[in-house]
């Protein structure tokens, strides 16, 4: 029964291709080639995830994206070597799998009246029914073997990957730049301005009018002092000095008290005094401040979870909230930056993390609960 999804499937893509290539012959059809090759592209990636499901072991995939005019995808579609590959294994599976599958049906008759009685009877071990798995067993490594890129192939979607996420570190980067010199142009250079004028004018009254040029002083501390405040507020957004001093997990805790919700913080395998690079710890601090944030503003949640775990590979932070639900990327924030597009924070997020070759894992369903886990590569 394994076998009848999967070989219809193929069936599937056997009529489609050939549909496609017949359709391409002619002069008019040429623009069906890149779908056609999409389309197969599904299959084969339905091939991946079955094959997965079943031998417990992920099958990589690496193609060219098929973008631009008509003429540049016809040229993505033929010289991509994925293209070839699919095609390879779609020849192939007219044969290997037609074949395996009778094999499988040939075997299941039997293997339900001997196994049938010599295990639900005897109580003994199954005779047939391994040989099925052996078949099934046999398709998916062929399917692997055909299915998975070459390392050119691999190494060029990565070459890709590593651009991509080289464009988005370098936005970031640029909207981070922006940000910090908006605060202190907007923020504390206005207050130092101000604060140095009302200086001045108490530089000039102190010696006529001792009291007015008092008062003006007084003035001039409490805007100093506000004016520190201000630039510790933009020293934080570039790298908390709680970070440096009480390391991820005391930053987070003390992000947990200041949120504004009721947020419980756990820790696995942080406890014994190694730290993670700088750049990796303030990623997580930064992904926990824009999530709680989020909860409190957007969600309407009153409680949040934080979990930490450090493995030897990795440091992994989970955010969850129970609130609404719901978060869209696109749709939903202040966007009062005109710079960024509108959203909750999770672009931020994402660009953050992929700079660092992390991943971010997003679940937010209507009616919640919201679920952010992000993994970042650590060498410890």
């Amino acid at each position: 029964m394994r076998h009848s999804g999967p070989q219809q499937a193929r069936g599937h893509v056997v009529a489609l291709f050939l549909i496609g290539l017949a359709a391409t012959a002619l002069v008019v059809g040429a623009g069906m080639l890149p779908e056609t090759v999409l389309t197969v592209r599904r299959f084969a990636g339905f091939e991946r995830r079955r094959v997965a499901a079943w031998t417990g072991v992920e099958v990589p995939e690496a193609y060219a994206a098929l973008t631009g005019t008509v003429v540049e995808r016809l040229r993505g579609a033929a010289e991509d070597p994925g293209t070839l590959r699919d095609l390879r294994w779609v020849g192939a599976q007219m044969v290997y799998g037609i074949v395996l599958f009778c094999v499988a049906v040939v075997l299941w008759v039997p293997a339900i009246v001997v196994d049938g009685l010599w295990c639900g009877v005897l109580g003994r071990t199954p005779l047939v029914l391994p040989v099925l798995t052996r078949v099934a067993d046999l398709e998916c490594a062929w399917s692997r073997a055909l299915l998975t890129p070459s390392p050119q192939a691999r190494l060029a979607r990565r070459v890709e990957q590593l651009t991509e996420t080289r464009a988005g570190a370098v936005a970031a980067h640029g909207a981070e730049l922006r940000r910090i010199e908006r605060d202190l142009h907007d923020g504390t250079q206005a207050s130092l301005v101000s604060l140095s004028m009302r200086i001045g004018l108490a530089r000039r009254a102190y010696d006529t009018d001792p009291v007015t040029g008092r008062a003006l002083l007084d003035e001039a501390q409490t805007q100093a002092e506000e004016a520190l405040t201000e630039l510790r507020h933009v020293v934080r957004g570039i790298h908390p000095p709680v970070l440096t001093d009480r390391g991820l997990e005391g930053a987070v805790r003390a992000l947990a008290a200041s949120s504004g919700l009721d947020v419980d913080v756990s820790a696995d395998g942080t406890d014994d005094g190694t730290r993670a690079p700088a750049a990796v710890e303030a990623a997580a601090y930064f992904v926990v401040a824009e999530a709680l944030t989020n909860a409190a503003k957007h969600s309407g949640a009153e409680r949040a979870s934080v979990t930490l775990t450090r493995t030897p590979r990795l440091v992994r932070v989970r955010i969850r909230d129970e609130g609404r639900g719901g978060a869209d990327e696109v749709l939903t924030g202040t966007g009062t930056d005109p710079e960024q597009p509108r959203g909750t924070g999770l672009i931020g997020i994402r660009r953050r993390v992929a700079a660092l070759d992390g991943t971010v894992r997003v679940t937010s369903p209507a009616g919640g609960p919201t679920d952010i886990e992000v993994e970042l590569p650590c060498a410890w």
